[in-house]
């Protein structure tokens, strides 16, 4: 079974968000980089390695009021390389797009990054605009970048893949685009049970 994890990125969504950062003057291909499912490059190569990682998804959507920590999970399933992926129901609770969506979602603690980080994963995936909100957004995915983590965010169905993967360790399939010079990369993401 396969199930896709990728926003489905729409004509709606494409104008709504093509108005953020306008008083900024982001170039639009700037823009294209960060709709959708996608990782802030942080100017770091992603190695096609990373395209087929054991995957394991963990349900924090009962973590409301504070940061996701380790012993919200069963951080003993995590193994180097691995593709950990946190449900926290955000994407489904909130409009993707809405400004809400960008600044009131839930984010992982800064010593479960750290933890993941040590473990040496390959990837962290989330339902969210990001695993910190903006005022500490970049820093996180350089943090996570500048130790071969590349940090995905917008991750959809994450409700279904816990109900088919059953606690279970399935494949995950990850391909950006291939476009040199953005700041983030959409990709397709397919976990494979």
């Amino acid at each position: 079974m396969k199930i896709d994890l990728s926003v489905a990125v729409t004509e709606e969504i494409v104008n709504t968000l093509s108005n953020l950062g306008a008083d900024k003057q982001i170039p639009p291909v700037a823009k294209f980089g960060h709709i959708g499912t996608h990782f802030d490059i942080m100017d770091k190569e992603f190695h096609l390695e990373n395209t087929e990682r054991t995957g394991k998804v963990f349900d924090v959507s009962h973590v409301k009021g504070r940061d996701i920590e380790a012993t919200d999970i069963d951080a003993a399933k995590i193994a180097e390389n691995d593709f950990v992926m946190f449900h926290t129901g955000c994407l489904k609770e909130k409009k993707y797009g809405s400004p809400e969506y960008f600044t009131a979602h839930p984010e992982l603690s800064q010593a479960l990054i750290t933890y993941l980080v040590n473990k040496k994963v390959s990837l962290i995936g989330i339902d969210t605009a990001g695993i910190r909100k903006p005022a500490e957004h970049p820093q996180a995915d350089r943090y996570c970048a500048d130790h071969g983590i590349f940090v995905i965010e917008n991750l959809n169905n994450l409700d279904i893949l816990l109900q088919e993967s059953k606690g279970r360790s399935f494949m995950v399939h990850t391909y950006p685009v291939n476009y040199l010079g953005l700041t983030g990369l959409p990709c397709r993401i397919v976990a494979e049970i």
